[in-house]
């Protein structure tokens, strides 16, 4: 089992940024691609962004890209988000998600949750 604890979240104005992370227990999460998804009210929950197990390879929605950064610490078994120009639209619960080795870019891929944490962009 791996238990994943999501932080950094809040409320910032338009343009501006936030750092989430992930803090994974449990298991040691180096042999596990990580990511992380995001749902807006009354929205399915969608992909943000994933990074396998060495940091090699990332990859984005096309709705954050060059905007949002995806990055892990496997000694720390931390992983997060760097979200600069941060837009209304933007506004959701973040999970951070993980799954054993394979790559992943739908919920129903994902093996373990976050509790998620809030972000809310104003204009």
């Amino acid at each position: 089992q791996v238990q994943l604890v999501e932080s950094g979240g809040g409320l910032v104005q338009a343009g501006g940024s936030l750092r989430l992370s992930c803090a994974a227990s449990g298991r040691t999460i180096s042999n596990y691609v990580m990511g992380w998804f995001r749902q807006a009210p009354g929205k399915e929950r969608e992909f943000v962004a994933a990074i396998n197990w060495s940091g090699g390879s990332t990859s984005y929605a096309d709705s954050v890209k060059g905007r949002f950064t995806i990055s892990r610490d496997n000694a720390k078994n931390t992983v997060n988000l760097q979200m600069n120009s941060l837009r209304p639209e933007d506004t959701a619960i973040y999970y951070c998600a993980a799954k054993y080795w394979l790559l992943f870019t739908s919920p129903s891929e994902v093996s373990y949750w976050g509790q998620g944490t809030q972000v809310a962009v104003s204009s």
